[in-house]
């Protein structure tokens, strides 16, 4: 390892990262709460300290060179280290104390955060939940480049090289208006009760649509032309009349609590999805975030 004079510093390598992401070293410069400046003066000396260019700027436009770029991915790690870095180190006295940045799905978040998060405070009064929406693949992202320190998100969809812990399974049921032919019965449903239905889905993006469309394959259900933003929206044509769909059944107490809809079980084995915290692999937080996890699992199952 070398210990002479490095030509840069970890704040230059955060102004350089903050232009290429933005583009613009104004905007780069607000977000760094820095003066413009003082922000291309830092960009300037580590430039020089490199020996190369990392951007190509004029009067209407910034970008970055193919040098730049490749430097630039690297110090994104070396950033992303150095977080590691503070983390454990203040987490060495209390690893449960602190903020933790963790994003949840829109399918997930209206549904189990009101009793979750109370439930977790509860356990870890010292720590600081701060939860961000979204939808999973941009939360994967973000929780690999560090931008968040977990996510709570179904372990079916595409979690990449993500560790996980399981919270707790949540099944699916069918939810038709009572209008509909499924919506008559007390037996539980099969899944091949759904062949040759036309059935109502979430828009491209929900991971619920993609388990939604491989179950509707099994069995040959077709998906309707109407793709709901929301699971209030899919609720609300389903119960027009529009045709039926498939529910988390955590969803139901929100998303039910006219009674508009039937709903309808399944036999075991029923379709599901299951909950889940993930993290970044060797992140620093994987014990507190474990433990967070059995907090959470034994909260699930009082919840469900």
């Amino acid at each position: 390892m070398r210990f002479d004079h490095l030509p840069l510093t970890l704040r230059q390598l955060q102004y350089a990262c903050a232009v290429a992401e933005e583009l613009s070293f104004r905007r780069a410069a607000e977000r760094c709460h820095v003066a413009q400046p003082s922000l291309s003066a830092q960009l300037a000396e580590l430039e020089r300290g490199l020996g190369i260019t990392l951007f190509e700027r004029d009067r209407r436009r910034v970008l970055v060179t193919a040098a730049g770029a490749e430097v630039l991915a690297r110090a994104r790690a070396l950033l992303l280290a150095a977080d590691d870095l503070v983390d454990a180190a203040r987490r060495r006295a209390d690893p449960l104390a602190g903020a933790l940045r963790i994003g949840v799905i829109p399918t997930i978040g209206p549904y189990l955060l009101p009793d979750l998060d109370p439930a977790l405070r509860r356990a870890f009064p010292e720590l600081e939940l701060r939860w961000s929406e979204d939808q999973t693949e941009r939360l994967v992202a973000q929780v690999q480049t560090g931008d968040l320190d977990a996510a709570l998100l179904a372990l079916e969809a595409d979690l990449g090289d993500l560790e996980h812990a399981t919270i707790g399974v949540d099944r699916f049921v069918l939810a038709a208006p009572a209008s509909h032919p499924l919506s008559r019965g007390r037996r539980r449903l099969k899944i091949e009760d759904l062949a040759t239905q036309r059935v109502l889905l979430l828009d491209d993006g929900h991971c619920l649509r993609d388990q939604a469309l491989d179950l509707c394959a099994l069995v040959g259900a077709q998906e309707l032309g109407f793709r709901a933003t929301s699971m209030t929206t899919l609720v609300q044509m389903a119960a027009s009349g529009a045709g039926i769909t498939l529910l988390p059944a955590m969803a139901l107490e929100v998303e039910n609590r006219r009674a508009e809809l039937v709903i309808r079980r399944f036999r075991e084995p029923a379709p599901h999805r299951t909950i889940a915290f993930a993290w970044r692999p060797g992140s620093p937080l994987r014990e507190p975030l474990e433990a967070l996890a059995a907090a959470a699992r034994a909260a699930y199952v009082e919840i469900t």
